[in-house]
């Protein structure tokens, strides 16, 4: 998973290593790549651009997003647009989605909806919405010739498979239950809101409000924080109220930074890096009680036996890797050779072909 940080009076190259990173981990046999965003800042701000292009220097490796902001979107426009990349990746498109106001709004609502800010919904009905398209409901009463014009009821193209690929970005116990209910896949990411013990009713957590996915390992907090026994209630709340059941997917999201082939100014710069980010692991941050995970920084063994006895990592079939956001591209070519060469055998994983 990766930001795809660029350099804002040249960003070409950025973008261009981020889809070498994506290259590179076809190669090593990753079973998928994500993409973050950042709108307004110098990161992916398109990222189902960035997937189509990256769809077309791939043949295997599935593509996701992690997560696209609906507040940014017209519903409707991303369907199409979702809907043509899956079909020019062959069906490996892997939506992940959030809702809730965009970062900032009184900053950028004027210049995003100048006219209709007050009447935009920025709920779970914004999701509801997107699933209906992308599943091939009826966004129309109209359809037919009209002239030499043919016209659809239904969003075109429409990939029939996207819809089993539709993953929601959680962090709160709320909506953990609605992705369940709604049938979607669940994206867990290194924040998780601590809530009141009758479980709160704040608006759902997403990747956007958590700056980077992390380590869920133990508690990873002073206090009575347990950040793993409260994103597997998340898990457990998710898989009872999903049609699935056990067999609902789900991803975890971590921040991992293996070692075994780093340099030693490598290794210095990655345990700096943990270190900076610790404190805000301690105690919940800000007015929405947001609590964030530990990184691990360590050889491959040491961080397999760290993730084997974290509970929720236990409980999950699928785990993406977050880069972190301000390494060299050298640095991300380590990381990835010893995630796939030694973490992956490690946790028991075998590179796809």
């Amino acid at each position: 998973m990766t930001i795809g940080l660029f350099d804002g009076a040249d960003p070409r190259p950025g973008h261009e290593n981020t889809l070498k990173l994506i290259e590179l981990g076809e190669q090593l046999g990753f079973d998928s790549a994500w993409v973050r965003h950042r709108h307004l800042q110098y990161g992916i701000s398109s990222p189902v651009a960035v997937l189509a292009a990256a769809s077309q220097r791939t043949s295997r490796i599935e593509l996701g997003t992690a997560v696209i902001p609906l507040g940014w979107e017209n519903p409707l426009r991303l369907a199409e647009d979702l809907a043509t990349v899956d079909l020019l990746s062959g069906g490996r498109l892997n939506p992940g989605v959030s809702v809730g106001p965009p970062m900032h709004a009184d900053r950028v609502l004027p210049a995003l909806y100048p006219d209709t800010a007050k009447a935009e919904d920025f709920s779970f009905e914004r999701v509801r919405r997107l699933l209906s398209f992308v599943r091939g409901e009826p966004a129309t009463d109209f359809s037919g010739a009209e002239g030499f014009e043919v016209y659809s009821a239904r969003v075109q193209p429409h990939s029939p498979g996207l819809s089993g690929r539709m993953w929601y970005g959680s962090g709160s116990l709320r909506s953990a239950r609605w992705a369940g209910e709604n049938g979607m896949n669940l994206l867990l990411s290194s924040v998780v809101k601590v809530e009141e013990p009758a479980g709160g009713s704040g608006e759902a957590g997403s990747f956007e409000d958590s700056g980077d996915s992390a380590d869920t390992r133990g508690s990873g907090t002073g206090g009575s924080f347990d950040f793993a026994a409260i994103q597997l209630s998340h898990i457990r709340a998710f898989r009872a109220h999903h049609p699935d059941g056990e067999h609902a997917r789900i991803s975890q999201g971590l921040v991992v930074i293996p070692t075994d082939t780093a340099t030693t100014a490598q290794r210095e710069k990655y345990e700096a890096f943990a270190r900076q980010r610790s404190p805000r692991t301690s105690t919940p941050q800000g007015p929405a009680r947001l609590l964030f995970a530990r990184d691990i920084v360590g050889t491959s063994e040491q961080i397999a036996e760290r993730l084997h006895a974290d509970p929720a990592f236990r409980e999950v079939d699928e785990v993406a890797f977050a880069l972190p956001f301000t390494f060299e591209h050298e640095d991300y070519v380590q990381i990835l050779t010893d995630m796939a060469t030694r973490l992956g055998p490690a946790l028991g994983w075998r590179p796809g072909g």
